[in-house]
């Protein structure tokens, strides 16, 4: 049975132990909650809001995320290619995502906004048309990455192989190039 909970604001609530009602979740509002390690599989978010919340390790199998807002949140080790990717539009600010891996899944209706991506995985990811603003991508993994039109201008520390990515017409900023270069091993001042 499944149950539909609307304009609801969860604030301090701790799921790490406490099972979390499977639903739909609309317009509802989650704040300091702690998600991690929780089972979030077969639960839909749709314009949700997300603050201060840690959903570290969080078990998301055909979770869906419609228009969610993750602001100020803890995302490691996150499986979103096991999300459900109709609809798939959160959108990321100042979050950590380190070690979440987004294999395969289509971010094109995706933001980031100042995130900490250290060596998340976007292998075979549709990157197309995204903004990544002012986000550190340090052993982050790019391969069979689509990123045209994506605006990296104000990201760094990626490493991305443009003979193993699709960088066609993605925006990149001039101090930053050399991490298109890195497999050539030269100098770049």
């Amino acid at each position: 049975m499944s149950h539909y909970f609307e304009e609801l604001v969860y604030e301090k609530q701790d799921y790490t132990q406490k099972i979390m009602p499977k639903g739909d979740y609309e317009a509802c509002r989650f704040s300091r909650c702690d998600f991690s390690g929780a089972d979030l599989s077969v639960i839909n978010f749709i314009d949700c809001s997300f603050e201060d919340c840690n959903l570290s390790g969080a078990h998301v199998q055909k979770t869906s995320f419609r228009d969610a807002v993750l602001k100020h949140c803890k995302l490691v080790g996150v499986h979103f290619e096991d999300a459900h990717s109709f609809l798939f539009s959160p959108r990321f600010e100042n979050c950590v995502l380190t070690l979440s891996s987004f294999y395969g899944v289509v971010l094109k209706h995706t933001s980031f906004h100042q995130c900490l991506m250290q060596e998340v995985d976007l292998t075979d990811a549709d990157c197309s048309k995204v903004v990544f603003d002012n986000c550190d991508f340090s052993g982050a993994r790019f391969e069979n990455t689509n990123l045209e039109k994506a605006d990296l201008t104000s990201s760094f520390h990626y490493l991305i192989d443009p003979e193993k990515n699709n960088i066609r017409k993605a925006i990149f900023s001039l101090p930053q190039l050399a991490g298109l270069l890195y497999r050539y091993d030269i100098v770049v001042k």
